[in-house]
């Protein structure tokens, strides 16, 4: 539990990073341009960069950051500050153990920490393989946060220091992780409906081109409209080509019918 004194030495801390004059300081002022950028940032990649960075910036411990993503294939990393960070989420992935694994799966906040991985168990062969590589203290937040697990991923932080993130380290990187969770919905929403009026647009065009097709067949050979979609549908069939590429060089070759 933290002690009165641990909380008065937080309150110190967050009083010399952010200004309590009109002007933001330097945390608030990173976040307000986070915030800016991501409601500019279009891709997964653009989000999640942006993330990266700010998350380098504020968060004082941090001296790697990465984050982790999940899919139906496994894990990778899309984004990170430095190589060595994505050398280390994939010594996870190898192993299917660790912080940015164990952040996807856990409930509740889908905090997890080591102060010390030279000497932690909790982790299997992570904890020594990453204290060999000079990285000594890890934070990982899921992605959402404050969510039911398996999540879509991990903000990975990773210190070369002992003890070289806390309490307050901790608290920024759920912000962030909350930032870039917000981000990720909406850019996924966005993308998602694009989709699917594209989809939805060739839909209408095979359509259309088909109904063409099945015209210029009727008018040619005297035929009903059944009849006339046997023949698109048989020749598909017989090309091994989709139904609507047939009809569509049907109508671009009319003349030649």
């Amino acid at each position: 539990m933290t002690t009165d004194q641990e909380m008065a030495d937080d309150r110190q801390r967050l009083d010399a990073l952010v200004d309590t004059d009109d002007i933001p300081g330097p945390v608030a002022a990173e976040f307000l341009a986070l915030a800016a950028a991501l409601m500019n940032a279009t891709t997964v990649r653009g989000v999640l960069q942006r993330v990266v960075e700010a998350a380098r910036a504020v968060v004082p411990g941090a001296d790697l950051v990465s984050v982790t993503l999940r899919s139906g294939s496994g894990f990778h990393t899309p984004v990170e500050t430095d190589a060595l960070a994505t050398r280390l989420d994939e010594i996870q992935y190898r192993i299917d153990d660790g912080p940015c694994v164990d952040a996807t799966r856990k409930s509740g906040l889908g905090l997890t920490f080591c102060s010390d991985l030279a000497t932690s168990t909790r982790f299997g062969a992570f904890g020594p393989a990453a204290a060999e590589l000079g990285v000594h203290s890890v934070l990982a937040v899921g992605l959402f946060p404050d969510g039911d697990g398996p999540r879509m991923g991990a903000l990975n932080v990773y210190s070369h220091q002992v003890g070289g993130l806390d309490e307050l380290d901790r608290d920024l990187a759920l912000v962030l992780a909350a930032h870039a969770s917000a981000a990720l919905a909406a850019t996924l929403a966005s993308t998602s409906a694009e989709l699917e009026a594209a989809q939805l647009r060739q839909a209408l065009q095979s359509r259309d081109v088909i109904g063409q097709a099945k015209g210029i067949l009727m008018e040619r050979r005297r035929i009903s409209a059944d009849e006339a979609f046997e023949v698109l549908r048989s020749a598909s069939q017989a090309l091994n080509v989709k139904l609507a590429q047939v009809a569509q060089t049907l109508v671009e070759r009319r003349a030649e019918i």
